[in-house]
Formats: C-alpha cells, sequence, structure tokens
C-alpha cells in the first residue's frame, strides 16, 4: 500500500499507541490527537487521508468534531465506539462518518478497514482535489503553492525542476522532446539544450521515485523524449 496519512483521535493514549503500531506495519503514516479539537489542527495542517475517531472524549467529541470536519472535508472518517455507544454510533453515521468498528477491536479487522477507505478515497475518485492541484497515482503537484507531494511525502523541486514536472504531468501520457521541454520551461530557444534538460530529469527522478533507475512516474521514450506514465 502507498505511504499515506492516517489521523488516530481517541483520548485513551494506549489504544492511540496500539492503533498506531497496527498501521505502521501497512506502511501507513499515522498522526495522533487526543481530542476533537486536536484533531481539526491537524487536518488544518496536514493532508490527511482517513480518520479513525474515537466519540467519548474531552473539549470536543468525535460526533461534533466529525461534523466540522464535514463542513470543509470529505475525507474517510471511521469511527471507534463501545457496545454501550450504539446510538452514538448511528448519530455519527447521519453526520458524515463513513465506517464504524466497535472497541474492543481486532487489530487485522481495523486494519483492513483502514485500508478499505484509504483505496476508496484515493483510487477510486473521491478524493477532492482541489482546482490548483494535479495528480497522477499518488504524484500530487500544486500549481499555485509549488508544494509537491509523493504518496504524501513532500519533496522540495527548484524552479526549473517543478516547471519540467508541470509539463509533464499536466499532459500525462504525452511525450515531449528534449527541445520542447527546454522552450516550454527555459522560454528560449534550446541550443544545445539534451545535457541541460538531462540533468534535471536525474534530479526530479531522484527525488519523486523510489527508484530512479526502474521509474514509476517521469518515463524515457528512447530517441523521443520523456513523459509522465498515466
Amino acid at each position: 500500500m502507498n505511504k499515506y496519512n492516517v489521523l488516530i483521535v481517541d483520548d485513551d493514549d494506549e489504544i492511540r499507541d496500539a492503533i498506531e503500531i497496527y498501521l505502521k506495519n501497512e506502511n501507513v503514516n499515522v498522526y495522533k490527537a487526543k481530542d476533537g479539537l486536536e484533531a481539526l489542527e491537524v487536518i488544518g495542517e496536514k493532508d490527511i487521508h482517513t480518520v479513525l475517531m474515537d466519540i467519548m472524549m474531552p473539549r470536543l467529541d468525535g460526533i461534533k468534531a466529525t461534523f466540522k470536519i464535514r463542513e470543509k472535508k470529505n475525507i474517510p472518517i471511521i469511527m471507534l465506539s463501545a457496545k454501550s455507544e450504539d446510538m452514538d454510533k448511528i448519530l455519527g453515521l447521519n453526520v458524515g462518518a463513513d465506517d464504524y468498528i466497535t472497541k474492543p477491536f481486532n487489530p487485522l479487522e481495523l486494519t483492513a478497514r483502514v485500508k478499505s477507505q484509504l483505496r476508496r478515497y484515493m483510487n477510486l475518485g473521491v478524493y477532492n482535489k482541489k482546482e490548483d492541484e494535479i495528480s497522477v497515482r499518488g504524484l500530487i503537484l500544486n500549481k499555485v503553492t509549488k508544494i509537491v507531494l509523493v504518496d504524501g511525502e513532500e519533496v522540495k523541486l527548484t524552479p526549473r525542476e517543478f516547471g519540467i514536472l508541470e509539463v509533464l504531468i499536466e499532459n500525462a501520457g504525452r511525450v515531449f522532446s528534449i527541445d520542447e521541454i527546454y522552450e516550454i520551461v527555459w522560454k528560449e530557444p534550446s541550443y544545445n539544450a539534451e545535457n541541460t534538460v538531462a540533468v534535471h530529469i536525474r534530479r526530479i527522478r531522484e527525488k519523486i521515485e523510489i527508484n530512479p533507475k526502474d521509474p514509476r512516474y517521469l518515463k524515457v521514450v528512447w530517441g523521443i523524449g520523456y513523459k509522465i506514465e498515466k
């Protein structure tokens, strides 16, 4: 599974820590909050892809926090409820939760539910991409903030590197020659541009690819140029 960001919201330290261990075995980035107010702060600062939300918490409970999140976000929310909280569980689903799991929970069931929500959200078109963002299979580029995320992790690109990636990802699947890339990004005629573009492509690959020698995104089409694989 790709590296996605999951937020665990529970006022019990032991429960938060236990869930963190289960999810990290699934290659997931974990963020934690002890109540609804902290959860809203984390969601405002991080690109969270799924929330595990306890119901009974101090300051701001899970029901109210879910309602607040739904005013701005459509990220999946899985309610964590005790057996005695059936009415709260139903209310949570009514205000926008996507699923629930009852405490004490089976770790395998918990991770399966999380992975199911992540697949639905990220791979089936539910992920609400901002108008300023363009993305291909976990590679997200924001044209306004100039931020690039790979599976939820930010990578730092120079302006030229960003320009090249923007051209390629906006036209995913299309092959651009070296001359085309140079003239679009550098905004000048391409004279002996091959080495310049090749160096920038290599640096981009080193930053966005797990294995630059076997790239998932930025492909070379021999004798023609480069493209971002759809």
